[in-house]
């Protein structure tokens, strides 16, 4: 897999700097460099941009303005001299952040991550398509099909899929962050630190808590508005 990349800083000197360093690494294509984020829409625009290494200060329109209008497909790696900047970054769902001076092992392990971020991605799509994933279970490994699902519970290490025609539940040694990736929402929507549900299957819900079989699972108050916006788009009144 390729990334094509475009190099946005107004200092000459710097953006040459992490051009060069994108030539070195073969998943990088180096669309363009620019010395300002209104150079650079042209080329956003007409080509598929994976990532952009964005400075922050600059004239006409700064980087954290120019992120805000970029499409959530392209993923921002903002590159200043001042740390404070991190969090504002951070705000506009920057991928990461380079601190200037950067040297080429940071921006190499910064462009690694940009590559698993989209891999990830690509991988996570596929199995939504594709409405199943296998997952390692006693040393085997099992296929689930999404259509199957009630609900998953994170146990520890564990996530524990439980099953709804009744066969044997599925336990595997992985978190639910990496879980709720690959599942498709809100058709698979997180109530609770500890439970994934299957919203399709759900067909009581009581006092704020949800109904499965006989089990009645809690929806905790950092997910109440998700799912109170769900049950309000399926609610006749």
């Amino acid at each position: 897999m390729t990334l094509n990349c475009v190099i946005i800083d107004d200092e000459p000197l710097a953006a040459e700097l992490l051009a060069s360093y994108a030539k070195k690494i073969p998943f990088i294509e180096l669309q363009g460099c620019f010395n300002s984020a209104t150079e650079a829409i042209k080329t956003i625009r007409e080509k598929k941009i994976d990532l952009i290494f964005l400075d922050i200060q600059m004239p006409e329109i700064s980087g954290l303005e120019f992120a805000r209008i970029i499409g959530e497909e392209t993923r921002i790696v903002f590159t200043t001299a001042f740390s404070q900047y991190a969090i504002e970054g951070y705000k506009v769902n920057a991928l990461d952040y380079l601190l200037k001076p950067i040297s080429f092992e940071k921006f190499l392990e910064v462009a690694k991550k940009a590559l698993d971020y989209f891999e990830t991605k690509n991988k996570s799509l596929t199995m939504k398509q594709d409405r199943f994933i296998f997952v390692k279970s006693e040393y085997k490994l099992q296929k689930v099909c999404f259509d199957d699902i009630l609900y998953i519970e994170g146990v520890k290490d564990y996530v524990k899929f439980y099953i709804a025609d009744g066969s044997k539940n599925i336990m595997s040694l992985m978190n639910m962050k990496k879980v709720e990736e690959f599942l498709p929402y809100p058709e698979f929507m997180r109530i609770h630190r500890s439970y994934i549900v299957h919203m399709p299957k759900v067909s009581l819900i009581d006092r704020f808590r949800i109904v499965m079989g006989e089990q009645y699972l809690p929806i905790s108050e950092s997910y109440k508005d998700n799912v109170q916006k769900y049950i309000e788009e399926h609610t006749l009144f």
